[in-house]
């Protein structure tokens, strides 16, 4: 059956419209021509607690993971007090297959830093920190030019401006141990409560948003909250920049409403390669469990994705063929998350290196009925939050889980003798 036709794209592309084809970055002058630092004017001209209404309307849902609606985050910000209160935009960006707050940094790092001016306004802010991984050079570069160019031009209105290059962990992305890093300590994620907006650096007040997210706002202030809301297909507000790779012709990033489904995102990619048939996809990278082919037509936004058993995540989605394995895959996800894992509690330190090994019998040989057992108990236990210190356990799950639930068959086709994909091949290089 044939899915319903999709409604036309926003005519305004709110995230990446005014990005350069080369990537290159505007200078000061350049984005006040293009309207920039309007909406900052705009924004300032207006009570704080309006401002964060703005994005409450607009229903802007946090574009780094987790999907909370940013407004209601601001609001969590105690009053001032007189002392310094932080807002951090996470540009970290570890995820496997999440690229796209790499191309807002590096081709409109005056966008972002309206956006976080904006935030800081509405927050009361009073400092603004940028984390960005140490191996984003061309993102830090162009950071640092606008940096330098608001602040001889006066527009940071007395806010102190950071730029941190993280030494890049996967465990940094998370809001805690981001906090940490900046404050010069070993990133391990902290108890909460207290949450970071009561208790952050250095115990004052502190929200950190993703780069997307901040990126977002000088269109709403430009262009009114409802406007930003209707460009979505549901309920969630706004655009979204949809990362497509893996097994696809043309591998990419689009700007799409939030609520495109992963058929049209497929589409826009040049449609499967290799085979040409879905076998299976991450919606949001490689912490969001594998849907198969019967939720092509699953509009991609926060809280379908959540019904449908997996996450939006970062938006960034990872497609397989029929050719693939995706018991391959997974063993390069576990392998990561068992690398990147900052070894503070017991399941991250240990679950997730027994994983690891037990996909790596599988997939070369060698693997009994134990292993996949093993398997099976570790999905089970790491399914129910709390039973790790932060997230990162449960997200490196996902997949497993929704593997051994989707293809309980390939699993029990690794045991003893391996890949059986990776044995055809074997055989017929031998021929």
């Amino acid at each position: 059956m044939n899915a319903p036709p999709a409604p036309p794209l926003p005519d305004s592309r709110p995230l990446t419209g005014r990005a350069r084809p080369d990537r290159r970055p505007h200078s000061l002058a350049e984005w006040r021509a293009e309207g920039g630092y309007q909406a900052l004017a705009r924004a300032r001209a207006m009570p704080p607690a309006e401002v964060v209404e703005q994005v409450i309307q607009a229903a802007l849902n946090g574009r780094g993971g987790a999907g909370f609606p940013a407004g209601r985050k601001w609001t969590f910000m105690p009053p001032p007090d007189g002392g310094p209160r932080h807002l951090v935009v996470n540009g970290d960006e570890t995820e496997p297959g999440a690229f796209k707050d790499r191309f807002l940094m590096e081709a409109l790092p005056h966008q972002l830093l309206e956006g976080a001016l904006i935030a800081a306004h509405a927050t009361v802010a009073t400092d603004i920190s940028f984390l960005v991984r140490d191996a984003y050079r061309p993102a830090i570069a162009a950071l640092s030019t606008a940096i330098r160019e608001v602040r001889d031009a006066g527009l940071e209105g007395g806010l102190r401006l950071h730029l941190h290059a993280s030494a890049g962990r996967y465990i940094v992305g998370e809001e805690t141990a981001l906090i940490a890093a900046l404050e010069g300590s070993r990133p391990v994620p902290r108890a909460r409560p207290p949450f970071p907006a009561v208790s952050g650096i250095h115990g004052r007040p502190t929200t950190v948003n993703n780069v997307e997210t901040i990126a977002c706002l000088p269109a709403i202030l430009s262009e009114g909250a409802q406007w930003f809301r209707a460009l979505s297909r549901t309920e969630e507000g706004g655009t979204k920049l949809y990362a497509v790779s893996g097994r696809v012709r043309a591998p990419g990033l689009f700007e799409r409403p939030m609520g495109t489904t992963a058929r049209e995102l497929i589409e826009a990619a040049g449609g499967v390669s290799g085979t040409g048939e879905l076998l299976a996809f991450q919606p949001g990278g490689g912490a969001s469990g594998f849907l198969g082919p019967e939720a092509i037509d699953l509009p991609l936004d926060f809280g379908h994705c959540r019904r449908a058993g997996t996450m939006l995540g970062t938006g960034t989605m990872i497609v397989l063929d029929t050719s693939a394995c995706p018991l391959g895959v997974l063993r390069a996800h576990l392998r990561f998350y068992a690398r990147e894992s900052c070894g503070w509690c017991t399941p991250c330190r240990e679950g997730l290196p027994l994983a690891a090994r037990a996909l790596d019998r599988l997939e070369d040989g060698g693997a009994q009925p134990s292993d996949l057992a093993l398997l099976e108990d570790i999905a089970a236990e790491a399914a129910p939050r709390g039973r790790s210190f932060c997230d990162l356990m449960g997200g490196a799950m996902a997949p497993l889980a929704s593997l051994l639930r989707l293809f309980p068959d390939r699993f029990t086709a690794h045991l003893a003798a391996g890949c059986p994909g990776r044995l055809a091949g074997i055989k017929e290089s031998a021929a």
